[in-house]
């Protein structure tokens, strides 16, 4: 094509004939053309080693650093991982086609919903080629075509696992547009995919901040995304102080990097002085810096004292704010104000209070005794995800094949006319 928007519009084009024809698939045509892919992708383990390793280079040329290049890396075990994953995808139930709240009205006719794909999806996202084999199998197991745009960082990978992509989409006798990676590498073509009402229904974008700002602020396409996970643990009064340590310091310490690690701690002022220095203790073997309030610094010697910005930050690093409470009606009013309704979780004995927490605190995910890094498709049983969406409009929190689908009404009749 002669320039960047013809280009997205052929794609665009073929994305939505696509989408149609997947309407008639069934359950097993969708399954049968996930196995091959994973197959294929098994036997091209050479292929997709060398073509990352191009990119692997030429990041180090650019002077990419240590973390983006780990995203990077195609190993051995993400690629296991990754093909796995298209199997776990078509071991899943289909949601599509399924019909719930069935009922027979006074006039004779039937009334129910029924599961139906959204159309097109366009998936924007970053680094990680393994990206592109999550999306494209949980876009078409739940009825969608996709139109993926990886980083230009990851570009020889990701052509390698669009080849394929599309030989597995070819050998269950599928048309190779119903997943389609782009290939240009010019940021010109997430401006236009954003954009391209009619012929993409919604727009995923996986990524760092910069990245979900200009997605949400430039799109005339729906947008399903968050931005930050400042994710807070409150450990009340009535908490069980060993559920509480536990807690805390797995849902800070086991992985620093993910939007749903715990980035402030509030505590209840009648626990601050027993329970702080105990977590102060076994976050030291974990290099992980402490800010916190006045209060809490009078506790800990060791805390340094926390800025206004530090109760809105997500850092995403071994730095945690710690903010001493009055009661919960403070925790709750400090988690509405700075946190990113993202994941939240209260420690407590008390079921009052616990069922007033998940009801008061306005998060996509809102949890009682339990890690927040449990914010996750897999862990929640949707089997996978393809983000974790902070909206309060159709998907809410990890966005799994449902959050894919949407539902329209159906009414059965047996020649019924309105009176």
């Amino acid at each position: 094509m002669d320039t960047v928007e013809d280009y997205m519009r052929q794609l665009g084009e073929e994305a939505r004939r696509a989408s149609r024809l997947l309407t008639k698939l069934d359950t097993a045509d969708k399954n049968r053309a996930l196995m091959l892919t994973a197959d294929i992708l098994d036997a091209a383990r050479e292929t997709l080693v060398s073509a990352n390793q191009r990119d692997l280079d030429a990041g180090r040329a650019k002077g990419l650093d240590a973390a983006l290049l780990d995203r990077l890396a195609l190993t051995p075990a993400r690629i296991d991982s990754m093909i796995e994953g298209v199997r776990q995808v078509a071991a899943l139930p289909d949601p599509v086609g399924e019909v719930t709240d069935l009922h027979r009205l006074n006039s004779g006719i039937e009334v129910g919903k029924m599961r139906v794909p959204l159309g097109v999806i366009g998936i924007i996202y970053e680094s990680r080629p393994n990206v592109t084999v999550e999306a494209a199998s949980l876009c078409l197991k739940s009825g969608n075509a996709s139109i993926l745009r990886g980083g230009s960082e990851a570009i020889e990978s990701n052509r390698a696992i669009a080849a394929c992509l599309k030989q597995g989409l070819v050998q269950a006798g599928l048309p190779e547009s119903l997943v389609q990676v782009v290939e240009t590498t010019d940021r010109a073509a997430v401006g236009e995919l954003i954009t391209m009402t009619e012929y993409v229904d919604v727009i995923v974008p996986r990524g760092g901040k910069s990245l979900i700002e200009r997605v949400s602020r430039e799109a005339r396409v729906p947008v399903i995304k968050h931005l930050d996970g400042i994710c807070h643990v409150y450990i009340d009064a009535m908490a069980d102080d060993d559920k509480a340590i536990a807690i805390a310091l797995n849902a800070k310490t086991h992985r620093y990097g993910t939007c749903n690690t715990m980035e402030t701690l509030l505590v209840h002022e009648t626990k601050a002085a027993t329970i702080l220095p105990q977590l102060a203790e076994a976050y030291a073997e974990h290099q992980v810096e402490l800010r916190g309030c006045p209060r809490t610094l009078s506790i800990l010697s060791q805390a340094k004292p926390a800025t206004s910005e530090d109760w809105d930050t997500e850092y995403l690093a071994p730095i945690l704010a710690i903010r001493v409470v009055a009661d919960m009606n403070e925790a709750i009013e400090h988690i509405n104000q700075h946190g990113s309704h993202h994941t939240d979780s209260i420690v407590t004995e008390n079921y009052t209070l616990a069922r007033r927490f998940l009801r008061e605190v306005d998060s996509s995910s809102v949890m009682v005794n339990a890690s927040t890094r449990f914010a996750d498709g897999f862990e929640y049983g949707l089997g996978a995800e393809i983000g974790i969406s902070t909206d309060k409009l159709h998907a809410r929190g990890p966005v799994g094949l449902e959050g894919l689908t949407s539902q329209k009404y159906i009414v059965l009749g047996d020649g019924q006319v309105r009176q």
